[in-house]
C-alpha cells in the first residue's frame, strides 16, 4: 500500500466529510484532508492537512496537488456557491484530479422545485462538461436535521401538505461516500440516489419526533403565503427565504418520496430510519 495520499477529503471538519475521512482512515488510507480551516480538522493516522476553500482556486490546485480523487462536499449555502463550486472543479482539473465525488441532492434538475436543488445539478453539468470521471450521491433531505425544523412552540410549519419525504441520515450518506471512495474507478459515471427506509409526511415525521423524545411535536401546513411570511422575522435575502420555502414545496410535489435500495446495495445494510437517527442508533 503507498504511502502517498492520492485520496483527498474535503468537508472535513462538518458532519459527513469529517466521518467519510474516519472511516477511511480506519481502513488505513493515506489521505488529505482538505479545510477551510485546517486547525479545525481531526486529527487522523497517516493524513495531511492542506487549507482549501472553494473560492481560491489558486489555493485549491497547490492543495490537490498528486490527489487522484476528492471527495467534494458542496458548499455552504450562499449566493456565490456555484461560482465557488466551479472554482474548486477547475482548481481539480488543473491539478489533473481525476475523479470527483460530489454530494448532490434528490431531485437536482434545471427546473426543480427546491431552488437549491437547481444548483446542484448546474455542478454535476460543471463537472461532466470538465471532462472529470465522477460519481454522485444525489441525498435526499437529511434525517438529522429534522429536528431543528420544529419551532419553539412544538410546530413544524411549511407548505408541504400531504407530500412525503425519503430522509436519509448522515452515517449514512458518510458510509456510502467511503464505499465508493475505496474504489473510484468501479464507481465512474454512476448516479446514486441515497434515502432512508421510508417515505414520511410532515405529520408522519412530527409524530415520529414527539413519540421518541416524549413531547408534543405537531405539523401546520401553511399556504406559501404564510410561509414566507413567518419566515421575514429572520433577516435573509431572497434567494433564502425561496431556499426555505421550496424546502417544503419540493416535498409537496412529490419530488423527494422516491424511496432507494442504494444504501443498502452499497455499504450491505438497511438505511437508518428516522426512529434510528433520533434514537442514536
Amino acid at each position: 500500500m503507498s504511502d502517498f495520499p492520492s485520496l483527498g477529503i474535503t468537508g472535513v471538519t462538518g458532519a459527513i466529510g469529517g466521518e467519510v475521512a474516519r472511516l477511511l482512515s480506519r481502513d488505513g488510507l493515506p489521505l488529505v484532508l482538505l479545510a477551510r480551516n485546517p486547525a479545525k480538522a481531526p486529527e487522523l493516522p497517516r493524513a495531511v492537512v492542506r487549507p482549501a476553500d472553494y473560492g481560491d482556486r489558486m489555493l485549491c490546485e497547490r492543495s490537490l496537488e498528486g490527489v487522484e480523487t476528492v471527495f467534494m462536499v458542496s458548499g455552504h449555502e450562499s449566493e456565490t456557491r456555484m461560482e465557488e463550486h466551479r472554482s474548486f472543479i477547475d482548481a481539480a482539473v488543473a491539478a489533473e484530479v481525476r475523479h470527483i465525488v460530489y454530494t448532490s441532492l434528490m431531485g437536482a434538475a434545471p427546473d426543480a422545485t427546491f431552488t437549491l436543488a437547481r444548483d446542484h445539478f448546474a455542478t454535476e453539468e460543471y463537472i461532466k462538461d470538465a471532462g472529470l470521471s465522477y460519481t454522485f450521491l444525489r441525498d435526499c433531505l437529511y434525517s438529522d436535521f429534522l429536528e431543528s425544523m420544529v419551532g419553539d412552540d412544538g410546530v413544524i410549519r411549511g407548505p408541504a401538505g400531504t407530500g412525503a419525504v425519503a430522509v436519509v441520515a448522515h452515517a449514512d450518506v458518510a458510509e456510502c461516500a467511503a464505499a465508493v471512495l475505496r474504489n473510484a474507478a468501479a464507481h465512474s459515471g454512476v448516479t446514486y440516489t441515497l434515502t432512508g427506509p421510508e417515505a414520511l409526511t410532515m405529520s408522519q415525521i412530527a409524530h415520529i419526533i414527539s413519540e421518541v423524545r416524549g413531547s408534543q411535536v405537531t405539523f401546520h401546513d401553511e399556504t406559501i403565503p404564510e410561509a414566507y411570511d413567518s419566515r421575514k422575522k429572520w433577516p435573509a435575502p431572497d434567494w433564502q427565504y425561496d431556499a426555505w420555502v421550496s424546502t417544503y414545496t419540493a416535498i409537496a410535489a412529490g419530488e423527494m418520496a422516491t424511496v432507494t435500495e442504494d444504501v443498502e446495495d452499497l455499504t450491505g445494510h438497511r438505511a437508518r430510519s428516522l426512529r434510528d437517527v433520533l434514537r442514536g442508533e
